[in-house]
């Protein structure tokens, strides 16, 4: 049985304001403007989780070079400013935090399956060992997922629909002696990364699920992490692909999949998420839309719960707007096009 709430990770330790303010990127500020607007729109189906830990140097360790953790928290001798663009005082509680928040939300979805768990995160899946690059600074997936084999001894995997193929886990293979344990060969899943758009993106997704759907019931995948970034959407300055109609067509089909796969575990099967890439320098609020739209989707498919909630995408340099209303339970034999 689902908990009818999402448990979201956030501390506004892990925001970095200060140097954000001509950067392309708001990764560093994310987390606290999806929070406002969770709290906003969606706060009766939230819980906040906020007591997690920050790491320490020796996490980062797991997967980086030492060079390259000392510079980024010290900022000395950091050459590409760890893909941030810029170093302040700030950058190194911002990491900290954001790290651990990624594991605690994975670490609590494994100890309570029953509890969605989302982590208000980003600015991992470019990061590799020995620096850091778009936007990414540390692997936060790759640390996470090898502190849980080693603790744990589960695998799990990642669902990747950011617009751009989530390099870290794969460029850290060869570094991380564990890592194919921790996340197997062929499950750091991206979408689209042929090239797909709209039917083909997510008939892509429908045949990856299918291939870790076995995974799950064979016992060899023991939690997902669903990371459906914004910038696969076709308007992103960053992205492109998908329309609004096809990016929450995914949401939707991925929820109902995991619906059946807890049925046939008899179960819930541990599952987190993760924010990752949006950029929009015209519209900013569209990308958190988008994102509020997946969990309107996750609240009404996954967790059964009554919500009308309307998904409402800017055009890129135009007034029009895309709106696609995410139907109540009680709505849903009515048609959910464009309004």
């Amino acid at each position: 049985m689902r908990d009818k709430k999402i448990a979201v990770f956030y501390n506004p330790k892990q925001v970095l304001e200060k140097g954000t303010e001509n950067q392309t990127s708001k990764s560093p500020l994310k987390p606290r403007l999806m929070f406002e607007q969770l709290q906003l729109r969606l706060s009766e189906h939230i819980d906040v989780e906020n007591t997690f830990s920050p790491f320490s140097k020796q996490e980062f360790l797991i997967a980086h070079e030492e060079t390259y953790v000392d510079a980024v928290l010290t900022g000395t001798g950091l050459g590409n400013k760890g893909g941030l663009g810029y170093w302040n005082e700030g950058v190194s509680e911002y990491v900290a935090f954001t790290n651990a928040n990624l594991y605690n939300a994975i670490a609590t979805s494994i100890r309570e399956p029953e509890k969605v768990c989302l982590s208000l995160t980003s600015g991992f899946h470019h990061a590799r060992p020995s620096g850091g690059a778009g936007f990414c600074t540390f692997s936060g997936q790759v640390i996470a997922s090898v502190k849980l084999y080693r603790e744990l001894g589960l695998s799990g995997a990642y669902l990747d629909l950011d617009g751009h193929f989530g390099n870290s886990i794969e460029d850290s293979r060869s570094f991380v002696s564990d890592l194919n344990k921790a996340v197997p060969l062929g499950f750091n899943i991206n979408i689209g990364s042929n090239g797909d758009r709209n039917e083909n993106y997510v008939a892509e997704l429908k045949a990856k699920l299918d291939v870790l759907e076995k995974a799950i019931l064979d016992n060899r995948i023991h939690y997902v992490v669903w990371c459906h970034g914004a910038d696969s959407h076709e308007w992103d300055d960053l992205g492109g692909g998908c329309s609004t109609l096809h990016w929450l067509e995914c949401s939707n089909y991925f929820y109902e999949w995991v619906k059946k796969i807890d049925e046939k575990l008899g179960r819930p099967l541990p599952l987190s998420a993760s924010l990752f890439g949006g950029y929009r320098s015209d519209d900013y609020a569209s990308v958190l839309n988008l994102h509020l739209g997946d969990l309107a989707c996750c609240i009404k498919t996954l967790l059964d719960e009554q919500i009308k909630f309307e998904v409402e995408v800017k055009q890129r340099r135009s007034d029009h707007a895309d709106k696609i209303l995410v139907l109540s339970k009680r709505d849903q034999n009515k048609p959910s096009g464009l309004n």
